[in-house]
């Protein structure tokens, strides 16, 4: 998810957002643990995004 698409989001949607891939990279990481990942920079990708989310949600928090 692109940096111009989370800023279009309220705080309420973003927050949502980060709960919800929260819950999806957990789930893929305890699917990595009992059978390899496919293509594990997806996880890699997850983290970053969710990152990515709580520094716009800090920014408008401000």
């Amino acid at each position: 998810m692109k940096t111009a698409e989370i800023k279009e989001f309220t705080a309420a949607e973003i927050a949502e957002r980060i709960d919800a891939e929260k819950a999806n990279l957990l789930r893929m990481k305890i699917n990595h643990a009992t059978s390899p990942v496919e293509n594990p920079n997806v996880m890699k990708k997850s983290r970053r995004d969710i990152a990515r989310m709580l520094t716009i949600l800090a920014q408008k928090q401000m």
